[in-house]
C-alpha cells in the first residue's frame, strides 16, 4: 500500500496511511502515516470497537487535510487493550500446541490443493 500510495501522491492524489508497520511505512516515504501500535491486521482498531475506529479514521483524514510537511507520522494515543504485554504473547506458538498447529496447516493445505485441481 506505501508503494500505491506513493504512485497516487506522484500524480496529484493525496493519500494517508493508517498501519502498524512503521519501519516499513516510513521506509517507503508515504506522504503521510497515522501510525498505530496494534498487531498487524488491526490497522483501524479493537475488532467490534466501532467508537476507537471512527476515532482513528477521523485523526487520519485530519491528517490528510493538515499534515504540515512530507514524510510526516504522527503517532495514535491509542493503546491495545490497555495491555502492554501484549507485544510479547502476539504470534507466540506454545511448544505444546506446536504438533496441532502443523496438523491444521497441512489440511488446509491438501483442501487447497485439492480445490485446485477440482
Amino acid at each position: 500500500m506505501s508503494l500505491v500510495s506513493r504512485h497516487l501522491e506522484a500524480n496529484g492524489l493525496p493519500t494517508v496511511i493508517v498501519g502498524s508497520a512503521r519501519d516499513v511505512v516510513e521506509h517507503c516515504g508515504v506522504a503521510r502515516f497515522y501510525f498505530n501500535d496494534f498487531p498487524l491486521g488491526n490497522p483501524i482498531g479493537h475488532p467490534w470497537r466501532a467508537d476507537m475506529q471512527k476515532e482513528v479514521v477521523g485523526a487520519a483524514l485530519r491528517l490528510l487535510e493538515a499534515a504540515p510537511g512530507p514524510r510526516t507520522t504522527v503517532v495514535s494515543p491509542f493503546a491495545w487493550k490497555d495491555d502492554p504485554g501484549w507485544r510479547e504473547r502476539y504470534g507466540r506458538v506454545d511448544l505444546a500446541e506446536r504438533d496441532r498447529l502443523i496438523a491444521i496447516g497441512e489440511e488446509r493445505r491438501a483442501r487447497q490443493d485439492a480445490a485446485k485441481k477440482g
